[in-house]
C-alpha cells in the first residue's frame, strides 16, 4: 500500500503529525505496535496541557487526538514495523502482515525511563510512581516526597518539587551528586531538600498508591524504611531507536539529531517527540514537534514531487 506519510508511533508527536499531515490532504498512515497516546496514558492527571482548565486523564486526551486525526483520514494500524529500506527518495517499510511505501516517515518512537526494577515500582506507576516531576509535581503539594538518582535532571525536578512538597529526599547511590557544581549549591542550600547518600531503594511499598520505601544503606549495610507519599526516579531515559539505530544521525545518548524543522540527516525521514534529542519532554513539546514535522514533510514531498512519483 502507498503512502504520502507514514508516520512510525502514536503518542503525543505522533498523533499530532498525523492531524497536521492528514488535514493537509495528504494520504497518511500511523502505525503503532502498543498503546495509542505512548507514556501519558499512565498519567490520570494532566494539568498542564492548554485548553484544559481541569486535569485531563491521558488516555481521554490522546483518544481525542486519536479521533481528530482519523477525521482528516489518517488510518491506524496496530502492527510492529520488522523493516526500513528506501528506493530512491521512497521510504518502504515492512511488517508481519504487509510491505507499506510512503513518500516521507516521521518517526515519533519517543522514549522511556530506565527504570529502577525493584518490587512495587511497576504496579504503582501513576500512583505515586513517577518519572516526571514537571508532570505530575503539583499532584503532591504540601505532600512527602523523594527524587532517586544524583545527575542534573534529579537535582533539578528536585528543586521544581519544593515549590509544592513540603519535604523533598533526594536518595543516591554515592556519597557526591554528579549534577552541575552551581545546580549542587542551589539544592544544598534549600531548607525543604534532605540528601539520602550511599543509598539504594530496594522495594516501593503500598496498598493503592505509595506510601513507603524500603532503604539499603551500602555504607552501614542496613535496611530502614521511608514514608512518602511520592516516589520520582531520574536513574535515566532510554531513547526508543532501535529502528533507527544504523540509518540516522544520533547523539551521544541514542537520540535522533534533528533541525528545526525535524529533519533527520536522510531525505524525507523526520523525528518528532522524545525520540529526538531536545531540552524538554512534555506532552505540548511532542505535539509541536508532531506538527512542525508533518509541516516540513508536507514542503519537502512537494519540493520533490516528480523524483518521488517517478520511482
Amino acid at each position: 500500500m502507498n503512502y504520502d506519510v507514514i508516520i512510525v508511533g502514536a503518542g503525543p508527536a505522533g498523533l499530532s503529525a498525523a492531524i497536521y499531515s492528514a488535514r493537509g490532504g495528504l494520504s497518511t498512515a500511523v502505525f503503532e505496535r502498543a498503546i495509542i497516546g505512548g507514556q501519558i496514558t499512565v498519567t490520570s492527571d494532566v494539568e498542564n496541557y492548554p485548553g484544559f482548565e481541569e486535569p485531563v486523564d491521558g488516555v481521554e486526551l490522546t483518544d481525542k487526538m486519536k479521533k481528530q486525526a482519523e477525521r482528516f483520514g489518517a488510518v491506524f494500524y496496530d502492527e510492529e514495523i520488522t523493516a526500513i529500506g528506501l528506493e530512491g527518495l521512497c521510504k518502504i517499510i515492512e511488517t508481519g502482515y504487509d510491505k507499506y511505501r510512503a513518500k516521507s516517515i516521521i518517526f515519533c518512537t519517543g522514549a522511556h525511563p530506565r527504570r529502577m526494577n525493584v518490587p512495587g515500582e511497576e504496579r504503582l506507576i501513576g500512583r505515586g510512581v513517577s518519572y516526571c516531576a514537571t508532570c505530575d509535581g503539583a499532584l503532591y503539594r504540601d505532600k512527602v516526597v523523594a527524587v532517586v538518582g544524583g545527575g542534573d535532571s534529579a537535582v533539578e525536578e528536585g528543586m521544581f518539587l519544593t515549590r509544592f512538597a513540603k519535604k523533598v529526599y533526594v536518595i543516591h547511590r554515592r556519597d557526591s551528586l554528579r549534577a552541575q557544581k552551581i545546580i549542587q549549591e542551589r539544592a544544598f542550600k534549600n531548607p525543604k531538600m534532605e540528601f539520602i547518600w550511599d543509598t539504594v531503594i530496594q522495594e516501593v511499598r503500598g496498598k493503592d498508591r505509595v506510601e513507603e520505601l524500603e532503604l539499603y544503606s551500602r555504607k552501614k549495610e542496613s535496611v530502614t524504611v521511608l514514608p512518602v507519599d511520592g516516589v520520582f526516579v531520574y536513574v535515566g531515559i532510554l531513547p526508543n531507536n532501535q529502528l533507527l539505530e544504523s540509518r540516522v544521525e544520533l547523539d551521544s545518548g541514542g537520540f535522533v539529531i534533528t533541525d528545526e524543522n525535524m529533519h533527520t540527516n536522510i531525505p524525507g525521514i523526520y523525528a518528532a517527540g522524545d525520540i529526538r534529542k531536545t531540552v524538554l519532554r512534555q506532552v505540548v513539546t511532542a505535539t509541536s514537534d508532531g506538527a512542525i514535522a508533518a509541516w516540513s514533510a508536507e514542503k519537502w514531498i512537494l519540493e520533490h514531487i516528480d523524483e518521488l512519483t517517478a520511482n
